[in-house]
């Protein structure tokens, strides 16, 4: 295994530094990645993204054409519903005015049926237009992506195996909806947690816009990883109990989630506080982490004694290298050759229509979105994801989790170890 010093050149933006994990961690945040000059040029260009929008799309309108996700692979309707819960054990620790925890949560399952009910937005137009200036990305890129799911179906009758799913630093709840809405078609119930005042902005229902409150560059960042992990941690762990035994579990529409069935991962930081959740709370059988440095919590020299996979862009890490050497339960590393950072979300689906190759350098685009197409990169993040779960939640082994195979040649093992 190469060291860090040759995997990559030394000079140019890479993701093997400490801190680029967490940097370049959700679709909000691709500027933070570059040098200070190159961030003010990407945002710069946003100011000609107006312009260049229906050019782009090719639309008389000037809006843009619709931008469909891949739709799950079994053909099982999927529902979706969004959720404000407010913890009132917890103060939140990035308001700046005292105040209970507050959280939107974006719910998909599998549905009786969806006759009738609308398909669902990726997001609101008001935190679509947040990202697409944060990229940047033309005006109404995110507003076109389309998801399968329909809003306030209907969901099939019994207990689900919850997973938890959380976003990159400065991300959002919708950042895996094409991965949420697989797990969802093949019977599992996806919670997705905006992380207020960590995702790039949250929309309340009583029109509260909440932008992220995290600095780009903390004084101390040891401290601020292990205060971001820890309210992210928080949420975790609130909304699994809110989903099996709580009064959210009780209200009309929402699914039953099984509490002896319970899964947690992450993109990017997301990763990391799947894997610290997994460390702090029994009731998460297994977790995994989608290119997530594992900063801010001790998981890298305690290990964990669960199942944990992760999957990843670069093929080595320092938090990685760690977390190998302690780890005591099941545990694999797999590479997906050609990744970028942002491969594992649905990014790379907006990418070319948005024309976010125009507003960043090539090297930059390059890390961040990788050489493989968008679709393979879905088909990959998917297949491994439910083989990991289904195994641990659900009991079905997979031989996609013991070894290579020629129908994803992409997918290099770098670690194994079995319990």
């Amino acid at each position: 295994m190469k060291s860090r010093q040759e995997q990559r050149p030394e000079g140019r933006m890479t993701m093997t530094r400490r801190r680029s994990l967490l940097a370049v961690a959700g679709l909000g945040a691709a500027a933070l990645a570059l040098p200070s000059t190159l961030a003010r040029a990407a945002t710069a260009t946003g100011a000609i993204a107006t312009d260049r929008a229906a050019t782009a799309t090719g639309a008389a309108t000037g809006r843009p054409r619709p931008i469909d996700l891949p739709a799950p692979t079994v053909r099982r309707p999927v529902g979706t519903v969004a959720l404000h819960l407010v913890d009132r054990t917890r103060q939140d620790p990035f308001a700046p005015a005292p105040g209970p925890r507050e959280l939107m949560v974006q719910l998909w399952y599998p549905a009786l049926g969806t006759a009738g009910h609308p398909r669902a937005p990726y997001t609101t137009a008001r935190v679509a237009a947040v990202i697409e200036t944060d990229l940047p990305l033309n005006p109404g890129t995110i507003g076109a992506l389309r998801p399968t799911a329909r809003t306030g179906t209907p969901a099939a009758p019994g207990a689900l195996p919850l997973l938890l799913l959380g976003h990159g630093r400065k991300g959002g709840r919708s950042n895996c909806t094409a991965l949420a809405e697989e797990l969802a078609a093949h019977g599992y119930l996806v919670a997705a947690i905006d992380h207020t005042y960590d995702a790039a902005a949250v929309e309340f229902p009583d029109g509260r816009l909440v932008r992220s409150a995290l600095s780009d560059a903390p004084e101390d960042w040891d401290a601020a990883e292990r205060k971001e992990i820890a309210a992210r941690v928080g949420d975790l762990r609130f909304v699994a109990t809110e989903l099996t035994t709580g009064p959210a579990s009780r209200r009309p529409g929402v699914p039953c989630a099984d509490p002896r069935r319970i899964g947690v991962l992450g993109h990017s930081m997301g990763g990391s506080a799947a894997a610290e959740a997994v460390r702090q709370d029994d009731r998460f059988a297994a977790g995994l982490d989608l290119d997530g440095g594992l900063f801010g919590s001790p998981v890298a020299e305690l290990g964990l004694d669960r199942p944990f996979l992760l999957l990843t862009s670069l093929a080595d890490h320092d938090t990685w290298a760690r977390w190998r050497e302690h780890q005591r339960g099941w545990g694999r590393q797999l590479r997906l050759g050609g990744a970028g950072h942002l491969g594992f979300t649905d990014l790379p689906h907006a990418a070319g229509p948005g024309e976010l190759a125009a507003h960043l350098p090539a090297d930059v685009y390059a890390e961040l979105l990788g050489t493989i197409a968008p679709g393979r990169a879905t088909e990959l993040t998917r297949a491994y994801t439910r083989a990991h779960f289904d195994r641990f939640l659900r009991g079905r082994p997979s031989a996609l989790l013991d070894g290579p195979t020629s129908r994803y040649p992409e997918i290099e093992f770098r670690w194994s170890h079995d319990r």
